[in-house]
Formats: C-alpha cells, structure tokens, sequence
C-alpha cells in the first residue's frame, strides 16, 4: 500500500523519492505543487554567450538568494 503522498511535507515527500527512485507519484505530487511558470520570478543568464560573466545579474541572484533564505530562517 502507498503512502498518501498529499500529506508529506515537500522535504518528506523529496526524502521518500530520493529513497524510493522507482516511484513516480512522489514526483507528480511535488511537481503539482510548484510554482506555475506565470508566478516564477526568472533571472536572466549569469555569463554571456562568449561565457563572460554577468556581474549585475550575479549579483542579483545573489541577493535574490540571500532574501529567500533570511526569509526561511524566520
């Protein structure tokens, strides 16, 4: 009998796939509960096409990144 993978957290359900790689459902429950491409917030490219690196959009994503863990530790 499987879980009821509705009432894992995200981290417990990213635990069972990654114990359990043969099952899929884990997989779609997490994949439904994503953040639909018309939310996401999308970063522009971190190197150019000659792979020089970005530093305004490194930068950023940096910031970016810092913000969304300050706000998970609280």
């Amino acid at each position: 009998m499987q879980p009821n993978f509705e009432q894992f957290s995200n981290k417990e359900l990213i635990q069972y796939a990654l114990t359990h790689r043969d099952e899929l459902e884990p997989l779609r429950v997490l994949y439904r509960r994503r953040t639909p491409d018309e939310q996401a917030t999308w970063y522009e490219p971190m190197i150019g096409e000659d792979g020089t690196p970005i530093e305004e959009n490194i930068q950023l994503a940096q910031e970016a990144i810092h913000q969304r863990l300050e706000k998970h530790k609280k």
